[in-house]
């Protein structure tokens, strides 16, 4: 089966809320994003690297709780539902960490996830701004749409950078999420390589407060960490 594994975080508790995990890195993402962390996982490559990730997880049986698959873009994986059946197999709850590029891949794996982090870039109308693909947008909402209805566990999380998202921007991609019937809605501060000259809506404290009165859970995270 195709899953081709860039790496792994052997621990980790913050990837997935309440549990110890690890995460495994896939290859591949189609998207372009300016601020992206991880541009070294962008390009695809063939590979299935299941034995090593089941060699990794079988003696930590009973000390982990949960593997994650992030990436890249791990929907791009076409052996990636046969690897989440087998994690749970093991005894693993099983995370994903997704931008959505897939809708009908994602409604597929729903069954299999117990919990989803769900990366939105900006308004739905703007996405192209941010990833370079035409219609990324509206994949992005079909997806969403998808994991609202499994009633799968989630946060849906948003990366504040400044150079794409100003005051507007994030305030209206906030409305169309709350629209959709999104309650668990998380803003990260963007670590950037170089310095901008705009401002960043994260540090306007009262704009913050508004936003975080719209959703049943709110979190900040990374403000006054540089």
């Amino acid at each position: 089966m195709h899953l081709a594994i860039a790496g792994m975080q052997p621990f980790t508790s913050i990837d997935f809320p309440g549990k110890l995990a690890a995460v495994a890195f896939c290859r591949g993402c189609h998207w372009r994003c300016g601020y992206c962390h991880n541009r070294h996982l962008q390009p695809m490559a063939e590979g299935n690297d299941w034995a090593q990730l089941a060699t990794f997880l079988q003696p930590r049986r009973g000390l982990l709780d949960a593997i994650v698959f992030s990436g890249g873009e791990p929907l791009l994986q076409s052996g990636l539902g046969t690897a989440l059946a087998r994690c749970r197999e093991m005894g693993f709850a099983t995370g994903l960490h997704t931008a959505g590029s897939s809708p009908q891949r994602f409604a597929r794996l729903l069954p299999q996830l117990d919990w989803v982090g769900f990366d939105i870039k900006t308004s739905f109308n703007h996405y192209a701004d941010i990833t370079g693909i035409p219609g990324s947008g509206d994949k992005a909402r079909a997806s969403l749409q998808h994991l609202l209805d499994s009633g799968v566990a989630y946060e849906v999380r948003t990366t504040v950078d400044p150079q794409w998202l100003d005051h507007d921007q994030l305030w209206t991609l906030a409305l169309d999420l709350k629209a959709q019937g999104v309650s668990h809605f998380v803003l990260q501060k963007c670590r950037r390589e170089k310095q901008t000259t705009k401002t960043d809506p994260l540090t306007d404290k009262k704009y913050v407060a508004e936003i975080s009165a719209m959703f049943e859970n709110f979190e900040l995270r990374g403000v006054g960490s540089g």
